[in-house]
């Protein structure tokens, strides 16, 4: 019997890659050959599915030239560089991994924030230059973070977790989200209180950014609503770039509107905004907020374990589109 075909777009764990070829006749990217539009074309021919990466875009015209096409497994709980509904009227199953990451990317988060506050690298690049002759009490002094306040823009698993593990710093949490969580999910997040945009911006010392792209949250944060945040606050995101108006960010940062900012994402990344490394009051991580081995790894198997079931006929774990009309 044929095996079905798949096309694993980026390098992954090579024990992934085995586990799918004891049911799959598998291609398997393992160079990490970063392909154009026209490449993932060629290659996703003849393919039943696809192990895709935030890399990757399955546009609707790459959805519409790969007819054979059953599966689209992201490796990544955010699927904007995929087209859902292309995929949808398509007859496509499009999943995505959640859940794996949230503990490792809250992590990372409040990774971002301590060094944003306390300006950990803009003084480790100072004393790698051989900056450092003497001590001055105004040394690289930062914000504290204990007893301040916390503001959360998107209050998924993520945005309680990075909540949850403010309690040891004795914070207040507020946060704004597209409808109040329940009075006990609260409670277990450090008592946040659900607050407006405008009232989070105003009033918090951090801001952190844990909400999902979409066009509807296009620029969230652009220059009116950096112009509402403290000229003492910091800005984190670990969402997705084009939550945040890059430009707007870097003029702001530039004229001491906020007083600094951590990024773990950029719009048009990798070729993010090159303003960036002429500021000194920014943090910059090339999207690693779950790049830690047992979370990647958990990343790949659940992609993989996406892919298994649609191909075998069972219900995928973690199916964007339940409703889609599949292709036999």
């Amino acid at each position: 019997m044929t095996k079905p075909k798949i096309l694993v777009t980026r390098a992954i764990f090579p024990d992934v890659v085995e586990r799918l070829s004891g049911k799959f006749d598998v291609e398997a990217n393992q160079d990490d050959k970063i392909m154009s539009s026209d490449e993932l074309i060629q290659r996703l021919q003849g393919k039943d599915a696809v192990f895709t990466t935030p890399s990757e875009r399955m546009s609707a015209e790459v959805i519409a030239a790969a007819p054979g096409l059953k599966a689209i497994c992201n490796m990544a709980v955010g699927y904007n560089n995929i087209d859902v509904d292309a995929a949808t009227r398509a007859g496509i199953i499009v999943t995505n991994t959640p859940d794996v990451l949230n503990e490792t990317t809250a992590d990372f988060a409040w990774a971002l924030l301590m060094a944003t506050a306390r300006r950990v690298t803009e003084s480790e690049h100072w004393l790698r230059a051989g900056e450092w002759k003497k001590w001055r009490f105004d040394t690289f002094m930062g914000a504290d973070v204990h007893g301040s306040t916390l503001g959360i823009i998107g209050m998924g698993r993520i945005g309680q977790a990075v909540a949850r593990r403010s309690t040891g710093f004795n914070m207040n949490v507020i946060y704004y989200n597209r409808s109040r969580l329940a009075p006990e999910t609260e409670a277990y997040a450090n008592n946040a209180r659900h607050v407006g945009k405008e009232e989070l911006l105003r009033t918090a010392d951090h801001v952190v950014l844990v909400l999902p792209y979409s066009p509807q949250s296009h620029h969230t944060i652009g220059a009116a609503e950096l112009a509402q945040m403290k000229p003492t606050a910091t800005l984190v995101n670990i969402a997705r770039g084009g939550i945040v108006d890059d430009a707007a960010l870097i003029d702001a940062l530039g004229a001491g509107r906020i007083a600094a900012a951590g990024l773990d994402v950029f719009e048009n990344e990798p070729a993010f905004n090159p303003g960036f490394l002429s500021l000194k009051n920014v943090v910059l991580t090339p999207h690693i907020g779950s790049a830690s081995e047992p979370t990647r790894r958990a990343m790949a198997n659940c992609a993989a374990d996406n892919l298994i079931a649609a191909l075998t006929g069972g219900m995928p774990p973690n199916i964007l589109n339940p409703d889609v009309n599949s292709r036999e």
